[in-house]
């Protein structure tokens, strides 16, 4: 089995010094692929900015806007049986990207913002025979928003956590299929929800 993870934020720069992103730490991705490397698949790591050194044996991509990330998963999927996609990647990018630092102007500064690509989509836009996991993390309607998700996004199953998971050591997690149904419920640390996770992976797969 050779699987592809996506793990950690993006980011996306204002000027070239100040950037949008979020307190993802990246630990639930490199669980799961140490978890992975542990059940013997071959590990593909694509990561944004972390503190985390890359899991022993793994192939290993770093990244660091969302553009990239789309770019390097589009490049690796195919050679790949299957998805995780752990990363938190940012939704939203400036439309432009100020050259040097962004001066204080003693007023307010309006940034236009647009949508980044859909990484995930893309991903479940191509998967033909390959399975795809995605994450979901939801404050409001978490059950629903997540299954819209999955369904959206051609997923085969999501995992639906919640905010208290960033940048935490642990974690509370459903796994949802399509049917609308949690095939599991996990809690515990990141490792031992991503030893869970592959587990019940390898045997569905």
């Amino acid at each position: 089995m050779r699987l592809l993870i996506t793990a950690g934020p993006t980011r996306e720069y204002l000027d070239d010094v100040r950037y949008l992103s979020n307190a993802s730490s990246g630990r639930m991705g490199y669980a799961i692929a140490d978890a992975a490397l542990a059940a013997g698949w071959d590990v593909v790591l694509v990561s944004g900015p972390v503190d985390l050194a890359p899991p022993v044996g793994c192939e290993f991509h770093s990244v660091v806007t969302t553009q990239q990330m789309r770019d390097t998963c589009l490049q690796l999927f195919p050679g790949c049986d299957g998805v995780i996609a752990a990363a938190a990647v940012c939704d939203y990018r400036p439309r432009e990207r100020i050259t040097g630092k962004l001066s204080k102007t003693g007023g307010p500064v309006t940034i236009e913002m647009i949508e980044t690509d859909d990484v995930l989509a893309e991903l479940g836009q191509i998967k033909e025979q390959r399975w795809v996991v995605g994450f979901a993390l939801e404050a409001q309607n978490p059950r629903e928003n997540a299954l819209q998700k999955l369904r959206r996004k051609n997923c085969d199953w999501i995992v639906l956590n919640g905010p208290a998971a960033i940048g935490a050591d642990t974690n509370d997690v459903e796994l949802l299929a399509p049917s609308g149904d949690a095939v599991a419920h996990w809690t515990g640390t990141k490792k031992d929800i991503a030893d869970q996770l592959i587990t019940w992976l390898s045997a569905q797969t």
